[in-house]
């Protein structure tokens, strides 16, 4: 196989794998920030050691292994913080969130066709309040609302997304 094949492999497998892994590394990490800066680490690791992967076993697996071996890089590097995990809580997390992605990934296809349901105007706002970028109060702002009252919105949001999921039939976590 070429370099190329291998890039374009590389390529499809971590594209499909990635926001699963970004969402195993949040489970471990306290900040996106922290997700970020592993999943960098976690990608270049990935493609240096691309030869090692074997086709056909699941990259996602893989990746999350790797992944794992990052964070506790990554949390070595970081010990004074005082809000870090021991590597026994670290192993438990990643074990659990290891073994619960089958049951997730179906929960994210739920939650994806849910989200797709809702008007345009109510997936902006859910995708403006969950990314990085704004505060609550800055969007509301946006909005011409009071954050108060975008709390009560975006509570009515993910009680419909929540119904729809349970009735799309996706396992529960928990």
């Amino acid at each position: 196989m070429t370099d190329k094949d291998n890039y374009g492999l590389f390529i499809a497998e971590y594209g499909k794998a990635l926001p699963a892994l970004r969402a195993f590394l949040r489970q471990l990490l306290p900040t996106w920030f922290d997700v970020d800066e592993v999943i960098q680490e976690t990608s270049m690791v990935l493609w240096k050691k691309f030869d090692q992967f074997e086709p056909g076993s699941s990259f996602s697996a893989w990746a999350s292994m790797v992944a794992r071996f990052e964070v506790l890089k990554y949390r070595r590097k970081k010990s004074r913080d005082r809000h870090v995990f021991s590597d026994a809580t670290l192993e438990l997390l990643a074990e659990e969130c290891l073994n619960m992605e089958d049951q997730l990934s179906e929960q994210r296809l739920s939650l994806k066709t849910c989200v797709a349901k809702l008007e345009q105007k109510q997936q902006d706002l859910l995708i403006q309040s969950y990314s990085r970028d704004l505060s609550i109060k800055e969007l509301a702002e946006n909005e011409g609302r009071s954050p108060g009252s975008l709390y009560k919105v975006l509570d009515r949001l993910r009680i419909k997304l929540m119904q729809c999921v349970k009735e799309n039939g996706a396992p529960s976590h928990g």
